[in-house]
């Protein structure tokens, strides 16, 4: 049975008209605690259907050590209908309440151990498509917070450039990384529609985000480019989060080098790759 509390939205900044950053936080109860990398369901009452409460699940972009709010960045899909519950979150002001669920889900939990019990201290790749970002806001924020001390690069795909919902956050952080010997963090986005008028200025990676391990000529992809060697399920941990293309597009180029999923972990219960998919 499904347990809601109700929550207020105490912000709300909209990125463009179908993309928006909103903060809630619970009332009359305390933050609930939660692990980074999970999600938790939203519900609203849909006035066209007598104000039925409709649930969604959404990835959770503030990590745990923030006790002041959970953040959603949360994108407005109207095609081929409109979503019935992102369309009241986009037609809601701050102030107003909204149903939430507890945070639950370990599909992009962040792994701390080996299957053997070693410590995993491969570096970690985080795959963002589109909204998909979400989850690794809270990766990057939360290892930075613990002091972890793997190396991490995010990856994010986008069709326009201001779809690129936390650059500016994440580029901070590389920066950061760049004067530190305890944070070793690299952002990289990718536009899919470079030649479109909107995106004249984007010098960055183009293609889609899963194009960051396509092997170049010389045999290396752009992410063993940044790095400086060959990934593999021994050196490299990949989360990737977005879309079913998405999560499809990066097993195409990974799994020839033996990259596995959790869900079809070897013999040994080892594996290099944990998903979430939201279509």
């Amino acid at each position: 049975m499904v347990t809601d509390v109700p929550a207020r939205i105490t912000y709300i900044e909209l990125l463009r008209e179908d993309l928006v950053i909103i903060r809630l936080v619970p009332e009359g109860r305390d933050m609930p605690e939660y692990q980074t990398g999970q999600f938790l369901t939203l519900g609203m009452g849909i006035p066209s259907e007598n104000h039925k409460l409709v649930r969604r699940a959404y990835s959770i972009a503030s990590h745990p050590g923030n006790r002041k709010y959970f953040e959603f960045v949360i994108r407005w899909v109207r095609k081929p209908l409109p979503g019935r519950v992102t369309t009241e979150l986009f037609y809601a002001s701050e102030g107003d309440t909204v149903q939430m669920g507890m945070p639950t889900g370990n599909a992009l939990t962040i792994d701390y151990k080996l299957p053997d019990g070693r410590p995993d201290n491969r570096r970690i790749i985080c795959v963002g498509g589109g909204t998909g970002i979400a989850p690794f806001v809270a990766f990057a924020d939360h290892l930075r917070s613990t002091g972890d001390k793997r190396e991490i690069i995010v990856l994010h795909g986008a069709s326009y450039v201001d779809e690129l919902s936390y650059k500016s956050h994440f580029t901070g952080l590389e920066y950061d990384s760049a004067d530190s010997n305890d944070w070793n963090f690299k952002y990289r986005a990718a536009i899919s529609r470079p030649k479109e008028r909107f995106n004249r200025s984007w010098s960055g990676h183009t293609g889609r985000v899963e194009s960051f391990f396509k092997p170049g000529k010389e045999g290396r992809s752009p992410l063993e480019e940044l790095v400086g060697e060959e990934i593999t399920p021994e050196n490299t941990m990949i989360y990737i989060c977005g879309y079913q293309g998405t999560i499809d597009g990066v097993m195409e180029h990974v799994e020839k080098k033996g990259f596995v999923t959790l869900h079809d972990k070897k013999e040994d219960g080892s594996y290099a790759v944990k998903y979430e998919s939201y279509g």
